[in-house]
């Protein structure tokens, strides 16, 4: 969308509202006003703006929201990178104070350190990958915990593979009798949240399955050894070619 506006607006976000500072085509502040975070408040307050006037604000964890609100005033939302951001404002009021006003300067002088923002329908795919990693890193954890109490009592299992699979659980379940009772218990206890775990992990696998199928720019993503290493058949079968 070009920018018919004049104005440059920058955004601080906190948690409960944001701030607000609009620079004139000067780069003179024009206007400084606080917006409660109710849906439909920052929509309302950009829509006095012309259609394509931009607006900074930085990389806080509620970002995603708040860029709906300011696309839906027809705005166009310019993500900062923090860091960067704030070195470039020592440079510019020899303070590294990265608020609203800041923000505004930046966005004024051309010089704001932008990174990408996806689209919507991208950014609410991309749960599906961190709640597998979210999940993932619980079963790590679980799974330490089961090998440290196991340790403690000098007990183990005569392999070097994953004994938390199927071909191992009776072994591991006659192991486990030699525990004390309590510390008994906690392992079931452990190994019940496990199965359970690990079964979310496997329906969430099953829907990133279906989604890569359909939609190519998660495919590339996929593609990329880390992101989330669970079997791709698509993806062998050279759907990327």
């Amino acid at each position: 969308m070009p920018n018919e506006s004049h104005y440059t607006v920058g955004c601080d976000a906190h948690k409960h509202y944001s701030l607000f500072t609009v620079l004139d085509s000067r780069g003179r502040a024009e206007q400084r006003t606080r917006v409660d975070h109710q849906r439909g408040a920052i929509r309302e307050f950009l829509s006095q703006f012309p259609p394509g006037t931009p607006v900074a604000l930085e990389t806080v964890g509620n970002w995603y929201w708040i860029v709906d609100e300011i696309e839906a005033a027809q705005c166009v939302p310019l993500l900062a990178h923090a860091a960067k951001a704030k070195s470039m404002m020592g440079h510019v009021h020899k303070t590294d104070k990265l608020d609203a006003g800041g923000l505004a300067t930046l966005l004024h002088m051309g010089t704001l350190p932008a990174v990408w923002i996806p689209p919507g329908d991208l950014r609410d795919e991309r749960e599906l990958p961190r709640t597998r990693m979210a999940f993932s890193k619980v079963r790590t954890m679980l799974k330490n915990r089961i090998h440290s109490t196991l340790a403690k009592y000098a007990l183990s299992l005569d392999t070097e593979s994953d004994i938390f699979t199927a071909k191992w659980r009776p072994q591991l379940l006659a192991v486990l009798q030699q525990l004390p009772a309590e510390t008994h218990r906690c392992v079931e206890q452990e190994l019940e949240l496990l199965e359970l775990l690990q079964a979310h992990i496997q329906r969430l696998e099953a829907r990133i399955l279906q989604r890569v199928e359909i939609t190519r720019t998660i495919q590339w993503v996929m593609s990329i050894p880390g992101p989330a290493e669970i079997p791709w058949p698509a993806a062998r079968a050279g759907c990327l070619s």
